[in-house]
């Protein structure tokens, strides 16, 4: 007999659904100390922008920790709650004393990429588990997760591949002064 939690859903689908949840959960943490650090820490032209953008980042990354955290109790179980669980179950890196404008974009995408990634292997768990709470909370996640992805690439000036622009292939390299001269690609016109 399928023994049911509190909420009439199978107790043993719903303990691998939280132990998926607590890795997001932990995810979750490490990114959001990262997002703290890139916004006390950065330095550039783009400030005050970035600045804002990093604390609007990571007060979305608080509201959705509380609710993961939320969504674990409710199907009976007790969300991991220490810095050690977090860093021994999560797989978003820590990136300690980064202060480069671009750096800090390219390792928020990064990161996103590796959150975006655990949410969609909880969505198939939750779906076999009848957990429509879950897998509707990581779907509202992953929704908003996804566009701010595709605007932090495009402040990079890409399409997903931050490294690209990073690295030349963009148009403001194509016109370079050198010796007083106009030049294009950074060679000097004879």
């Amino acid at each position: 007999m399928i023994e049911l939690n509190r909420i009439a859903l199978d107790e043993k689908k719903s303990t691998k659904t939280v132990k998926h949840l607590n890795e997001i959960l932990s995810n979750y943490q490490v990114f959001y100390q990262n997002l703290r650090g890139f916004h006390w820490n950065l330095l550039g032209h783009h400030f005050f922008s970035l600045h804002v953008k990093f604390e609007e980042l990571y007060n979305e990354a608080q509201l959705n920790i509380d609710e993961i955290a939320e969504r674990i109790l409710t199907l009976g179980h007790t969300p991991l709650h220490t810095y050690e669980d977090y860093l021994n179950n999560s797989t978003v890196k820590v990136h300690k004393n980064v202060s480069d404008e671009i750096k800090s974009v390219e390792l928020i995408i990064q990161d996103y990429a590796v959150i975006i990634k655990k949410e969609r292997e909880i969505m198939p768990i939750a779906d076999d588990a009848s957990d429509e709470g879950t897998a509707d909370m990581i779907a509202g996640f992953i929704k908003i997760q996804e566009k701010t992805v595709w605007m932090l690439s495009a402040w990079l000036g890409s399409n997903g591949n931050a490294k690209a622009s990073r690295n030349g292939n963009s148009k403001e390299k194509e016109n370079v002064k050198e010796n007083g001269k106009e030049s294009k690609n950074g060679k000097n016109k004879k």
